[in-house]
């Protein structure tokens, strides 16, 4: 008896599966949400719900909009939500105006400023970078996060999970060791143990980083 005709066929299946397993970027968003709601929920984070939507709107349609204007054949939402999720997770504003315009200049700024095809910067970083510079009221809150080192473990591992998987480990590395031995010089000098981990440099999670 001939029991493959009985199988179902699951090929319509297959592209869907090998979006998930080789795509980094699915990672990094559900990193990104995850860390996002533990901090609304969780942390208390100063993050206006309606600012979060707007956000994520703005940056979704402002991809969709410089698709069509560069005339690319596709329209990626993924690279916007990593960019808008990173975003809520960092902006701070109390200017429902000043939040779209940074969406903008962040999704804006991958297609006006690129170099051989490839984006120049980090556009959550330039638009955070410019609009603070340009504007006097964005900022951003290093000490949202707290200190816990159960937090951080779990930032890690995350944060790990997603280079693994974008294949870009030894960035992290490279970044890393010369900011470990920086660190356990200025704690050996004027700062305290105690003091360091309030600084201005833990103002990204090290999720947030690859090519948001």
């Amino acid at each position: 008896m001939n029991t493959t005709a009985a199988l179902p066929d699951d090929s319509r299946w297959r592209p869907a599966v090998r979006w998930l397993h080789w795509d980094p970027r699915v990672y990094q968003i559900a990193t990104l949400g995850s860390l996002l709601v533990y901090g609304v929920g969780w942390l208390g984070f100063d993050l206006p719900a309606n600012h979060a939507v707007a956000i994520l709107i703005t940056v979704l349609l402002t991809q969709l909009a410089a698709t069509r204007i560069t005339g690319r054949s596709t329209f990626d939402p993924k690279s916007a939500l990593i960019s808008g999720l990173s975003l809520c997770l960092l902006l701070r504003t109390n200017s429902l105006d000043l939040a779209v315009m940074t969406a903008v200049i962040a999704i804006a700024s991958k297609f006006v400023l690129r170099v051989r095809g490839k984006h120049v910067f980090n556009p959550t970083n330039f638009a955070l970078v410019a609009m603070i510079l340009l504007t006097g009221g964005v900022w951003v809150s290093p000490g949202q996060w707290g200190s816990a080192a159960i937090f951080g473990f779990l930032l890690a591992s995350a944060g790990g999970l997603v280079v693994n998987r974008a294949a870009r480990s030894d960035v992290t590395v490279a970044f890393s060791s010369p900011t470990s031995r920086s660190s356990r010089d200025d704690r050996s000098g004027l700062e305290s143990p105690s003091a360091f981990p309030c600084t201005g440099w833990r103002a990204a999670p090290s999720c947030c980083s690859p090519s948001s």
